[in-house]
């Protein structure tokens, strides 16, 4: 497999402090990496670093050949606000295309065709014209993921994209980025949700303040870290 991002003894942090340091982990074409960790323990900081908004502290995130994170298509966790905006679902996935643009202040027919082809790839093209906010939440983060589909073609950088759905619509989501995974796509999950991560993923980080943990989800079952959190997990749904 082609290695796309390596980490190696990465730490992250703002002008007050080290949220996380010791960070070693290395991401290949086709891995599905779900990022897993208790709040405040650096998951977002990485994600910021991963697409490019801000350096490590120390240590070093290194893209590899000719990937950049301009090839990270990016799925963030939606606001109420976000939720309610007044466009349409095709005037959101072309929206996705405005970084080949450059300076052009229209769309090409290949831009068109990426939108169309990728709302057909996710089973939404009857939507198109239907206003965003009118959706369901399913259906608003499928319009979100081929928007960050139209951004890049490589990989995905997912940020807790269930949140908020219901059971059905989880599932949904889990089985159709588990199917463009299939494909050949990269998947970075940011996730509470251990269970779909076992399920799905190929690969676990866990970022914790006392452990880190990078392997195969086979070896994280395995793990001290991997049996304490799963510990944990099952404790606080008791």
């Amino acid at each position: 497999m082609k290695e796309q991002i390596i980490c190696r003894n990465a730490a992250l942090g703002y002008e007050d402090g080290i949220v996380t340091e010791n960070l070693n982990f290395t991401v290949n074409s086709g891995d599905y990496l779900c990022i897993l960790g208790e709040n405040g323990s650096g998951k977002s900081t990485l994600i910021k670093a991963l697409l490019g908004l801000k350096p490590q502290v120390s240590g070093e995130i290194k893209f590899c050949g000719d990937f950049s994170s301009k090839d990270i298509g990016y799925l963030p966790q939606q606001t109420p606000v976000q939720r309610d905006f007044p466009a349409s679902v095709r005037e959101i996935v072309l929206s996705g295309c405005l970084s080949r643009m450059g300076l052009r202040p229209f769309y090409k027919s290949a831009e068109k065709k990426l939108a169309s082809d990728t709302m057909k790839q996710l089973g939404i093209e009857n939507l198109a014209d239907r206003c965003y906010r009118d959706l369901s939440g399913g259906q608003q983060q499928r319009v979100l993921l081929a928007r960050a589909l139209c951004a890049a073609e490589k990989m995905l950088l997912l940020d807790e994209p269930v949140t908020g759905l219901d059971p059905h619509a989880q599932n949904e989501l889990y089985e159709l980025v588990s199917k463009l995974n299939r494909n050949g796509i990269s998947i970075i999950m940011v996730s509470h949700d251990i269970s779909s991560a076992l399920k799905y993923a190929s690969h676990i980080l866990h970022i914790s303040k006392k452990q880190l943990f990078f392997g195969t989800k086979l070896d994280y079952i395995k793990s001290s870290t991997g049996m304490k959190f799963l510990e944990s997990e099952v404790a606080s749904d008791e």
